[in-house]
């Protein structure tokens, strides 16, 4: 089946005069409409987009969009005419938003949050409109605590910076737990900490629980080894120099170097950590 606004795994099943020819496993043909030539063999696989071009024909490229049908992306307005905005979104042609899909005036120039859909041709379309497709609340048993999600991240907040997860629900990070920079529009996995009575989300980037640290012991136990048996980092050490030595939070990190003194690996001392 070929899905439209995605990216497919198609065989190339022929070539005439009009081009290269994909297929799915029903035998429907798309054409690719790439102008370099593709080096290829009959029944090779090629990994390619699908969309339908202003001619309202079926067509696919190789190039790979910034984002696909149903995500929510941070895209930039690259022109502004009497059909609407166009954005940058990877492919050669810009993608529209017309002004019936603007909730605001969008500026050249300017970056974005906007949904991808399809309309009632299949063609693809983007809208600034998000509350109808981001909900604050999430349905009872769709996420579990530790579950590893999705996460676009947005707007600061007085608490920390709030992310759409999964492209669907909003939820928060909160600033004391986050130990990197984080840009506006950055795709980056995140975990479920907690579920909220109220039904939303608070996020953490580090893994919960002891799947993270077990990675982690391994981890420092070479770093050891790589550095004479010593490393200049403690339980008293500072959350971002943890971090940057790491790229984990200050709590796991203790949880790691704690399992390690449990098991006699390791002394820690004030201001340092060292193989026995």
């Amino acid at each position: 089946m070929i899905n439209i606004g995605k990216i497919n795994t198609l065989k190339i099943s022929k070539q005439n005069s009009s081009g290269i020819y994909l297929s799915d496993e029903s035998g429907k043909q798309v054409l690719l409409i790439d102008k370099k030539p593709l080096k290829y063999e009959l029944d090779d696989s090629v990994d390619v987009f699908v969309f339908v071009d202003g001619d309202e024909h079926l067509a696919a490229t190789t190039q790979k969009p910034l984002a696909q049908v149903d995500d929510i992306a941070y895209l930039k307005v690259v022109s502004v005419n009497y059909y609407g905005a166009f954005l940058e979104w990877g492919l050669a042609k810009n993608l529209l938003v017309p002004f019936s899909e603007q909730h605001h005036e969008l500026e050249v120039g300017e970056s974005y949050f906007f949904k991808l859909f399809l309309d009632d041709k299949e063609r693809f379309v983007a809208t600034t409109k998000l509350n109808q497709f981001i909900a604050d609340e999430v349905e009872l048993d769709e996420f579990t605590v530790g579950q590893k999600v999705s996460l676009l991240i947005a707007d600061e907040t007085d608490l920390g910076i709030k992310a759409i997860v999964n492209n669907a629900y909003w939820g928060l990070l909160y600033e004391n737990e986050i130990f990197q920079t984080l840009r506006t529009g950055q795709r980056i996995d995140g975990y479920i900490k907690t579920i909220r009575d109220d039904l939303r989300l608070d996020l953490v980037l580090d893994e919960i629980g002891y799947g993270k640290v077990t990675t982690l012991t391994d981890t420092i136990l070479q770093m050891l080894r790589d550095n004479g048996g010593e490393l200049a980092v403690s339980d008293k050490s500072e959350p971002e120099k943890i971090y940057a030595l790491f790229g984990v939070s200050k709590k796991v990190f203790k949880q790691a170097i704690g399992a390690l003194y449990k098991q006699k690996l390791i002394d820690i001392e004030k201001t340092t950590i060292r193989l026995i």
